[in-house]
């Protein structure tokens, strides 16, 4: 698939095939002399862009503009045609042309809407120094069952893919897939999140054409030069490339950022052996039932995190083979994660002593509220509105209150729970879905809030970390000496 033209969200063979399609439609009512030439032009242009599209694989959203294109091809063609065969050519009159010309039309433009609506996501430039190389590996933790299974013998495994600074690669050089390391993988995983929210796979067709900034396994950056962690657990369902676009952008920065698959809990999660684990946990509808599963799930996630913690630590010093060994700062390490993935964030910044920094997307914090965290924690809320949970507020609150070191709560006007994702790359904007701060702010806001609080706490960064984050937003400072 050729690159997509941001803005457009077409790639230049769609553009043409579009193109196409209107000129053929307009050839009706240009002049006499015009319009024969137009006609094949324009006919000549759309069945080469067809016949191109064909063997590269055509986007659901080019059916319209291909069926508009079809309709009105035997009117054009006919007056040719029979001027070829020396009939009269006939021609109807305008009056009843016009409204085939228009259905046509308006036929043929609902492919660029859905384009814009459903793209192929577009990722941002990142704007740090360095390039962006990512690496997958997968891990066994031989001290763990695996508890969403009976055999006694499966031990818990988990896919990490690592996003690191990297050594500016060749012009042309292949970037990364998105979502996994196939396109075929990628089409299992995307498939596998359209079922969990209820849509047909073919709506998110575009997710698996894109590529993203990084390169595969490319050299690290630097000299030698230590680079402070990030990990990364995403949402309920969620798997560990939905929030590429803010890996890729911390990276830049100097960040390593490690993401995880959670099997059985992610969507859809490819092992390197070809098998694929696909999500077993579901709600039940009950919400004290849901609750508790939640508490149970979290617990596992927060038992996950803590396991690549350890795997990195044994990757940095050479135990485990990579391209990061002795590139890895675990001294300086921030727990992140989206929804879920930021209770269980939460929950292993509490376990592990070993994190020095917590970040919550949006996440509610199921599980005990104790023993208090004792590490600077930022949380990243949606918008409040009369549909929250009227619990979140006053539970993460508590959370954050209890906390040994300041902590920062900012909620971010026009936000909706999917901003801190990859979601408003390709999913429709809808402010009840994406929010409303558009395909290039929402990726923005999060990166630079998100980096301005691991610069401040792993890397102890001049600057008012309060007054950058309240530009953003509704900012809440907790302190350890406030009152409680």
């Amino acid at each position: 698939m050729t690159e997509i033209i941001s803005g457009l969200y077409l790639s230049p063979l769609e553009l043409l095939a579009v193109l196409g399609a209107v000129a053929l439609v307009v050839a009706r009512w240009l002049p006499p002399a015009a319009r024969p030439r137009a006609t094949i032009a324009a006919g000549v242009l759309l069945v080469l862009s067809a016949i191109a599209l064909s063997v590269l694989g055509i986007r659901w959203q080019m059916l319209p503009v291909l069926a508009g294109a079809a309709v009105a091809l035997p009117f054009a063609l006919s007056p040719l045609l029979r001027r070829r065969t020396g009939r009269p050519a006939w021609r109807a009159r305008w009056w009843l042309a016009l409204p085939g010309s228009v259905a046509c039309a308006g036929l043929i433009a609902t492919g660029p809407v859905a384009a814009w609506a459903f793209p192929v996501p577009v990722f941002p430039e990142p704007s740090g120094r360095f390039a962006v190389g990512t690496h997958v590996a997968q891990w066994t933790d031989p001290r763990r069952p695996e508890s969403f299974t009976a055999d006694p013998h499966d031990r818990r495994t988990v896919v990490v893919q690592l996003w690191y600074p990297a050594q500016k690669s060749p012009a042309g050089a292949r970037r990364a897939q998105y979502l996994a390391r196939t396109e075929h993988e990628a089409r299992t995983v995307s498939d596998a999140l359209a079922r969990q929210v209820g849509l047909p796979g073919f709506l998110v067709d575009g997710i698996p054409r894109a590529r993203t900034h990084a390169v595969v396994d490319a050299p690290v950056a630097g000299e030698g030069e230590r680079f402070p962690v990030v990990l990364f657990s995403p949402g309920s369902s969620g798997v560990r490339t939905q929030n590429t676009a803010w890996a890729e952008e911390l990276a830049s920065h100097g960040y390593v950022v490690a993401a995880l698959d959670h099997p059985y809990d992610s969507a859809a999660v490819v092992l390197a052996d070809g098998r694929t684990i696909r999500a077993t946990i579901a709600s039940t509808g009950d919400r004290d039932e849901d609750a508790k599963l939640a508490v149970e799930w979290t617990a596992v996630r927060a038992a996950d995190l803590g396991f690549v913690l350890t795997r990195l630590d044994r990757l940095d010093r050479g135990e485990v083979t990579g391209p990061l060994t002795g590139r890895l700062d675990t001294g300086r390490v921030a727990v992140t994660g989206h929804s879920m993935g930021g209770a269980a964030a939460l929950q292993a910044a509490r376990q592990e002593r070993r994190f020095d920094a917590v970040i919550n997307l949006d996440g509610y914090p199921h599980g005990p509220a104790s023993p208090s965290l004792h590490q600077p924690t930022l949380a990243l809320t949606q918008a409040i509105t009369p549909e929250t949970d009227p619990d979140y507020l006053p539970r993460l609150t508590e959370v954050l209150k209890l906390s040994t070191e300041t902590s920062y709560r900012l909620t971010i006007p026009g936000a909706a729970h999917l901003t801190f994702m990859d979601g408003p790359l390709y999913l429709p904007p809808v402010p009840s879905i994406v929010g409303s701060l558009g395909r290039a702010e929402s990726p923005h806001v999060v990166a630079a809030t998100t980096l301005a609080f691991l610069d401040t706490t792993l890397r102890h960064g001049p600057g008012d970390l309060a007054g950058v984050l309240s530009a953003y937003g509704d900012l809440s400072v907790y302190r350890p000496d406030d009152s409680r």
